[in-house]
């Protein structure tokens, strides 16, 4: 990652986390992003993944536990957020990995990214999870108004997009229907 930012390139900064791992793992890890990005500044956000076991292999032949905890969850973002302000500002809820309910739940208590609304994701469906399939533009906005919280759409580097397309993706139909 360090040549890949010295070359101009940007990337997110993720850590899978509730598997085999500890506490200590996951320190050592947000230190080590924190690190890096003090020297290039080459990443845009942070994106905690908890694990997803129901069908994971290593889940599966019994070498990984059922995934964090929804506790360990909001610590693992909550502490992300504290550790490494303010060289990573932007904190991710990940729907596809938490579920809406959790990444809304995440929102509230200070995350300012849900991503984005994804089309034909693979991974996490594949390990088991029920959501990660589509979440279309209006339900997210939905979800982050029901919070209090108003939604902003933005390209991956975190810049602002145009009207015109905002009004774009919110009038698209939903994929299950094209």
């Amino acid at each position: 990652m360090e040549i890949a930012h010295c070359l101009g390139l940007r990337s997110t900064a993720t850590i899978m986390f509730g598997h085999v791992d500890q506490p200590t793992h996951w320190a050592r890890h947000l230190i080590r992003i924190r690190e890096l990005q003090k020297q290039t500044c080459g990443f845009t956000e942070f994106v905690p993944l908890p694990f997803v076991h129901m069908e994971a292999p290593l889940y599966l032949k019994g070498k990984a536990r059922k995934g964090p905890t929804r506790r360990e969850c909001l610590l693992m973002h909550a502490i992300a957020r504290l550790a490494l302000h303010p060289f990573i500002t932007n904190i991710q809820a990940s729907w596809v990995k938490m579920g809406p309910g959790g990444a809304q739940f995440l929102l509230a208590v200070g995350c300012n990214d849900m991503g984005g609304s994804l089309m034909n994701e693979s991974i996490t469906r594949a390990a088991g999870a029920s959501h990660g399939q589509e979440l279309h533009p209006i339900e997210m906005a939905k979800m982050i108004n029901s919070i209090g919280r108003i939604p902003q759409q933005r390209t991956t580097l975190y810049e602002s997009v145009s009207h015109a397309q905002v009004t774009k993706s919110l009038s698209s139909c939903p994929m299950t229907t094209c």
